[in-house]
């Protein structure tokens, strides 16, 4: 994982780091996010995010990482009382499309393909059963990659907290945590609580959607 990549020129010029995945790397589950939040960018770990209370309202991506967070917390996937910038977690390894941050805009497809060989040679080491897609890009970027559905069936919000099956995962697709209403939050959670007491390393790689 190159520390000073220069694939994306326009990216090295806004970024503060590059800033790769984070995790448990015998994690089952491997949350995909877009890019790095604002304090991600800060820090070098994925969805890291300042305390609510000392948030900007104006810096929605640091909101999205503050409620991942908490969601890993409720589901026992990371400790609740370690530090933003080395979050203790158990079986969940966290990484996005992109590696580097530009405040202004979104990645371009360009800098998603120019990041994908890292992505890739991420989850074939961390090798884990489900796949969490977070937000729209996410999900029609893995799906195209590991599912054999179209991907023009593949959209949010009607797949949020849906169990996905394609090549060697399933995916587990989550509206972007900032835009989620707070019944599509507990729907989230109660799928994925129940997710987790299944057998689901039985079905890795057996079935399609």
């Amino acid at each position: 994982m190159d520390e000073e990549c220069r694939n994306c020129p326009a990216l090295c010029e806004t970024r503060t780091q590059v800033v790769h995945g984070y995790g448990d790397v015998d994690a089952d589950f491997l949350f995909v996010g877009e890019r790095p939040t604002a304090t991600a960018d800060e820090v070098g770990v994925p969805f890291a995010a300042s305390d609510v209370d000392d948030q900007s309202a104006s810096d929605r991506d640091d909101e999205a990482g503050t409620t991942l967070r908490r969601l890993l917390e409720r589901l026992g996937l990371c400790d609740a009382t370690s530090p933003a910038d080395a979050p203790v977690l158990e079986n969940v390894y966290l990484t996005n499309l992109t590696r580097c941050r530009d405040p202004d805009r979104r990645p371009t497809d360009e800098e998603i393909v120019n990041c994908d060989p890292y992505l890739n040679a991420e989850i074939r080491m961390i090798n884990p059963e489900i796949l969490v897609p977070v937000g729209e890009r996410a999900l029609r970027e893995l799906g195209v990659e590991y599912t054999t559905t179209l991907a023009e069936d593949l959209a949010l919000p009607a797949d949020h907290a849906e169990r996905i099956r394609g090549r060697g995962f399933e995916l587990v697709p989550m509206i972007d945590p900032r835009e989620q209403s707070d019944a599509q939050t507990q729907r989230w959670l109660e799928e994925f609580v129940d997710l987790m007491a299944s057998d689901y390393r039985q079905t890795k790689g057996q079935r399609d959607r």
